[in-house]
């Protein structure tokens, strides 16, 4: 399954994304906006990927790479915590590499995953948690028509403290 968008293509996580995944779900320096306090295993994402043939209702979160126009794997886009009773879902983001952030891609992810959880899967709703000082993701889901709903005070424990968390929602 593939899906378009202006300069990227959503699809399916494919058993040769096991070493690129295995790179950024290590990469330390992310560990703090994905909640990442281990690293991981090929194991542990073999199993993932084994998870991913099945439908996001029964799993209740799905991955999708993003490909850039050339057809390089530049990050992944995440829908969890599926909840068809309430038609909405959780959505976070990884653009793994300095030199392909910036483009676009990620705006034309989240628009994409957002088109797709409303026409594909009926969603009424995304919504996502993002550090307060973290403000490029702030202003990209800004961009993407997310708004804040609420400010949890505290809520991320950093080496040198404390940091609020804002959760953001878009009605589709």
């Amino acid at each position: 399954m593939h899906i378009e968008g202006a300069k990227i293509r959503l699809r399916a996580v494919e058993p040769e994304d096991i070493e690129l995944m295995y790179r950024w779900e290590n990469d330390s320096e992310v560990w703090e906006v994905s909640g990442t306090l281990v690293p991981f295993s090929r194991h542990t994402l073999r199993r993932f990927l084994e998870e991913q043939q099945f439908s996001v209702v029964q799993t209740g979160q799905q991955r999708f790479m993003i490909e850039n126009e050339e057809g390089c794997a530049v990050g992944a886009v995440d829908l969890f915590g599926f909840d068809p009773m309430n038609d909405r879902a959780g959505i976070g983001i990884l653009i793994a590499d300095e030199e392909d952030r910036r483009r676009g891609y990620a705006r034309d992810a989240i628009e994409t995953l957002c088109r797709y959880g409303r026409e594909v899967l009926g969603l009424h709703q995304l919504w996502c948690n993002v550090a307060a000082g973290n403000s490029a993701s702030l202003g990209l889901f800004h961009a993407c028509g997310f708004e804040a709903i609420g400010l949890k005070r505290d809520w991320l424990r950093r080496v040198d403290g404390w940091e609020d968390e804002w959760t953001l929602q878009r009605i589709l």
